[in-house]
């Protein structure tokens, strides 16, 4: 029995029944090829599922899994670090630079603890680390993450003065907001790690009250440049003053000193001359009344009591009288 032409009228060459056997099981068989190989990347984990359920988890690579639809893949990026934005959006504007786009007022808007109104916006940095938990645990997922950390930062912001969060409180809201973050993702099974939690800015509401907020920050700043300013001032002339409190102290200790070893010195001459005395008191008078007057008549220029010169007589020099002889 031959085979019937089932070629369409008009073609310069007849199609058997074969031919088109032959085809379709030659389709067949690549998409079951196709379908049974999977390419998963270097910072991706894909996970198996064999008739809707987790039948394994793989790493990077080319893969194989069941045709025919019996087993999916679902890659899930688990090395790379994703980030998430609130009230802006980064958005490429050329080659490796960027710009903020649209502000988002209902994300970042707060009431701070002492009833100010606030602007913030920050980022969260995150992995995920288990892929299971993050296909199946929660729906809508990127929603979920976004919800919970704008609830937790806006507690934090709500829990402190407008000042505090601008200043002093910044890190300590980044950090209790990661951990915090961290806690209720656990709680919810997402299967993320949080990373980093930045506050990226932080101002008042555009307007009058961020007008007044910023003659505010004016003040601020004028107070402590006058305070540094002070310190400087205290910084140059306290360790002046204690310097010339030093070099007093020290002149009069030398002087004190000083005054001391005179003392000293005229104590022991005069122990000296006592012993002298004692010896050959007679004689003692008179050397020390020569030396007394010799003393006195120094202070006039050119008079001498005593010349030295003479050797064989007595160096006694006669004083001159009223009427200008000696006596």
């Amino acid at each position: 029995m031959s085979e019937r032409d089932v070629s369409p009228p008009g073609l310069p060459f007849s199609i058997k029944p074969k031919f088109i056997v032959t085809v379709v099981i030659i389709v067949v068989v690549i998409a079951v090829v196709m379908s049974s190989f999977f390419v998963v990347d270097q910072t991706e984990q894909a996970v198996v599922l064999r008739f809707g359920k987790v039948n394994r988890i793989v790493g990077p690579g080319l893969q194989f899994k069941v045709p025919l639809g019996i087993e999916k893949n679902y890659n899930v990026a688990t090395q790379r670090v994703q980030k998430m934005e609130f009230g802006f959006r980064t958005q490429q504007a050329g080659i490796n630079t960027a710009y903020s786009g649209a502000d988002f007022p209902e994300e970042s808007i707060m009431l701070t603890g002492d009833l100010n109104i606030i602007d913030v916006e920050w980022i969260i940095q995150y992995r995920v680390t288990e892929p299971v938990d993050w296909l199946f645990n929660v729906e809508f997922r990127e929603q979920t993450l976004r919800d919970i950390s704008q609830s937790i930062i806006n507690q934090l912001v709500g829990d402190r003065a407008i000042l505090n969060v601008i200043g002093s409180e910044r890190a300590n809201i980044e950090q209790q907001g990661q951990d915090k973050m961290q806690e209720r993702f656990d709680d919810y099974g997402l299967g993320v790690t949080v990373t980093t939690v930045k506050l990226r800015n932080i101002v008042p509401p555009r307007g009058e009250v961020q007008d007044a907020f910023e003659d505010v920050n004016r003040a601020v700043q004028d107070m402590n440049r006058f305070i540094n300013e002070g310190k400087e001032a205290y910084n140059q002339e306290i360790p002046k003053a204690r310097g010339q409190a030093q070099q007093m102290i020290q002149e009069a200790q030398g002087y004190a000193a000083e005054r001391v070893n005179n003392s000293e010195g005229d104590v022991a001459r005069f122990v000296s001359v006592l012993d002298q005395y004692e010896l050959s008191p007679e004689v003692t008078r008179t050397r020390l009344y020569i030396e007394t007057l010799e003393e006195l008549f120094q202070e006039k220029e050119g008079t001498e009591l005593i010349d030295r010169g003479l050797e064989n007589f007595i160096p006694f020099k006669g004083l001159p009288t009223a009427q200008g002889g000696t006596q």
